[in-house]
């Protein structure tokens, strides 16, 4: 059997960038070995992570005692929808609610992609 023939494929140059080295958007030396192994960045970096892992315990927490409690979502196009709580799946990216009531109607049951959600609140 014969090799197929190869199909030209276009290169795509970017502009060259405003520095005098002509760098088209990298710095050259933003991962030199004098910068990783700065002692105060790696203190930074640190106390971020340990910043991170707090605020990502303490909404885990607050998804956990959720389950239930009446919640308002609001979402990108706008529309406010009420449900109850049900789970969120993070590695999804869903929230499943009971009870959600929208413009259209009431549904007993659905899941709301997280993508499409700017803020969700519990009213108190």
């Amino acid at each position: 059997m014969a090799d197929p023939i190869p199909v030209p494929v276009g290169i795509l140059r970017l502009p060259r960038g405003p520095d005098s080295s002509g760098s088209r958007g990298f710095f050259h030396h933003s991962r030199g070995p004098e910068n990783s192994r700065d002692s105060d960045n790696s203190r930074d970096s640190a106390a971020l992570q340990s910043a991170r892992a707090g605020l990502r315990e303490r909404f885990l927490r607050l998804l956990a005692r959720a389950r239930g409690r009446p919640a308002r979502f609001c979402l990108w196009s706008g529309i406010r929808v009420d449900a109850e709580f049900g789970a969120a799946d993070v590695q999804s990216g869903t929230f499943q609610v009971d009870s959600l009531r929208t413009p259209l109607g009431i549904q007993r049951a659905a899941l709301l992609r997280c993508g499409d959600v700017l803020e969700f609140s519990f009213p108190l």
